[in-house]
């Protein structure tokens, strides 16, 4: 930097460095020691999360003071060492949120080197978690499993019962190839504080209780299921989850390609979840089939509902709006080959509308800016908006006298949000 920076008081610095993003903040940060030192002040790292991949070595001690000063207390992981993890917990051991990824170590101490950790995600890993060993990891509140190794088929729930603060549970290909009759109700009955819960069909973690299972009734409020052709969730899951707020069914099978058979249960069981879940408010179903082959069963209290990657007509349209006369929120994605949704209806349809999301891709002008007759819209999402012109938002949010906000699609940046929820979109 040819000249000093003008002296202005650090809080004036600090607050305008506020409004830079993460690389831009790096940038400024390499231009002297005093905005290095400004730039690593807490107040403009909150939410940040560091991930380290440790490809060039260990990291020096500079670094590790840096991250100190921002108060760092989010980290992702990758492909780390032995000496790696003692370094990492040795530096930071007050981190509350750690995501391992591409990991191949043994009987990791998760409690005993972080003691403050609250949210865990495990993925893409041959980690080794003994249940039979104390993890002192009763404090966590989320926890995130994804392709991880148990040493035997029934340590899965051991290893879980101990985690009786957990409001959020992701479980998705990990433990053994097995039909997942037990995994869902044993979970419930472990979990009394269970909130969220996420489960794949493949490979799924099976436990067959030794004592009979508590028979109370969940107040599990959100439910994902990724539902794979070759492994079935049984009939009767929502039974234990009749109070259930939220279900997002995502088919890890294209539905075109699955066997006749398979996708003839699976048109069953969505049915059958559908009419034991009276409360539901909030549904998605991706990859899954027809919406006329299950639309009348879809309770009259949901006002959320996201189509994504499924055939849909304008008749099937019509359709939803009498089923759903009080839908506030629609999420609709179709495939490419079967887009045949008239957009300019959709005002007529579902005139309670707060939040539109879809894709501008193939609508006509005239039908996209006919959105703007919806009185109670507030956020339209454009899923493609990087690709669609910007200036038909513009228009649309003219028409609306800016009381509509048009964006396109963020990037999640939850560390802790699994890839295979977004994989099967």
């Amino acid at each position: 930097m040819e000249r000093p920076p003008p002296h202005l008081p650090a809080e004036v610095w600090t607050h305008v460095f506020g409004y830079l993003s993460v690389s831009d903040k790096l940038s400024i940060r390499a231009c002297c020691k005093y905005f290095r030192k400004l730039i690593d002040h807490w107040s403009l790292w909150r939410g940040w999360t560091a991930v380290l991949t440790f490809k060039s070595g260990s990291y020096t001690k500079r670094f590790w003071n840096s991250l100190r000063r921002r108060k760092v207390t989010s980290m992702v992981v990758r492909s780390p060492r032995a000496k790696d993890w003692r370094q990492l917990s040795s530096e930071l051991p007050h981190l509350s949120s750690l995501v391992l990824e591409q990991s191949v170590m043994e009987n990791l101490g998760f409690g005993e080197d972080f003691p403050h950790l609250e949210r865990l995600a495990i993925r893409n890993s041959d980690v080794v978690i003994d249940a039979h060993k104390r993890t002192h990891l009763e404090q966590l509140t989320q926890l995130s499993l994804c392709d991880v190794t148990f040493p035997i088929k029934s340590s899965f729930l051991p290893f879980i019962s101990h985690l009786r603060n957990l409001t959020s549970l992701t479980c998705h290909n990990s433990g053994t190839s097995v039909e997942p009759i037990w995994i869902m109700e044993t979970i419930l009955s472990y979990l009394p504080n269970l909130k969220d819960l996420s489960l794949s069909s493949k490979r799924a973690c099976i436990y067959v209780p030794k004592r009979p299972l508590n028979e109370r009734i969940s107040s599990l409020s959100t439910l994902e299921l990724i539902q794979y052709s070759d492994h079935f969730f049984p009939v009767n899951t929502m039974k234990k989850v009749p109070h259930l707020n939220s279900l997002s069914v995502f088919s890890g099978n294209d539905h075109q390609r699955m066997m006749p058979s398979a996708s003839s249960h699976l048109v069953f069981l969505l049915n059958k979840w559908l009419e034991d879940l009276p409360k539901l408010t909030k549904l998605a179903v991706t990859r899954g089939p027809p919406v006329k082959t299950y639309i009348t069963s879809i309770p009259a209290t949901v006002t959320s509902l996201a189509l994504c990657s499924s055939v849909l007509s304008s008749e099937d349209m019509i359709a939803i709006s009498a089923q759903l006369p009080n839908l506030l929120h629609l999420h609709i994605d179709p495939r490419h080959s079967h887009l045949r949704v008239n957009i300019a209806q959709i005002p007529v349809l579902f005139p309670k509308l707060r939040s539109l999301k879809l894709r501008q891709a193939s609508v006509p002008e005239k039908d996209f800016l006919h959105l703007h007759r919806l009185q109670h819209l507030e956020h339209l999402e454009i899923l493609d908006g990087a690709q669609s012109p910007s200036h038909l938002g513009d228009e649309l949010q003219a028409l609306t006298k800016n009381r509509l906000h048009v964006g396109s699609s963020p990037r999640h940046s939850d560390p802790m949000l699994c890839a295979c929820i977004h994989q099967v979109y």
